[in-house]
């Protein structure tokens, strides 16, 4: 166990845990950040999907210890800080006018790898949605999410 600082949603927090310890575990049961979800536990799934400087990671498999002074984002910290809907990240928007979620599992990690899409590539076309949102989601939400992600870009031709 070693203790460190990391950033996370803008805030530093002080963190004991080994260094092997994945994010997502210092996340959910060091600071109590739950919007991130373990799926697979080998990166594949990408529920635990999480912003390091803006790039889209998989938390389950980013050791604690392989972070240096990097600013991590969690779906709590994408939108203002301000409570309700009108502090809502554009994706986070356009996710509810397009009645994407179905259990709701997924959608943080989805949410996350969008929105560190159209960060990129603010103009993305359906192929490149296809093949960068590598996210999976059991209730196949997939048509929702690219009108989802078009409408986020101004887009909103159906699919």
């Amino acid at each position: 166990m070693s203790k460190r600082v990391i950033k996370v949603n803008d805030r530093l927090h002080e963190v004991e845990a080994a260094p092997e310890t994945p994010l997502l575990w210092v996340l959910r049961d060091a600071l109590g950040l739950k919007g991130t979800k373990f799926g697979c536990g080998i990166g594949v799934c990408g529920a635990c999907t999480v912003h390091i400087d803006g790039e889209a990671v998989r938390a389950c498999v980013m050791p604690l210890g392989a972070l240096t002074s990097e600013s991590v984002t969690t779906i709590e910290g994408l939108a203002g800080t301000r409570p309700g809907p009108e502090s809502m990240h554009p994706v986070q928007e356009a996710w509810l006018a397009e009645r994407v979620p179905q259990c709701g599992f997924c959608q943080p990690g989805m949410i996350m790898a969008a929105s560190a899409l159209l960060s990129r590539d603010p103009d993305p076309d359906d192929r490149t949605i296809d093949e960068q949102i590598t996210n999976v989601c059991r209730c196949g939400t997939y048509p929702r999410i690219r009108r989802a992600i078009r409408r986020a870009t101004g887009r909103r031709e159906a699919s």
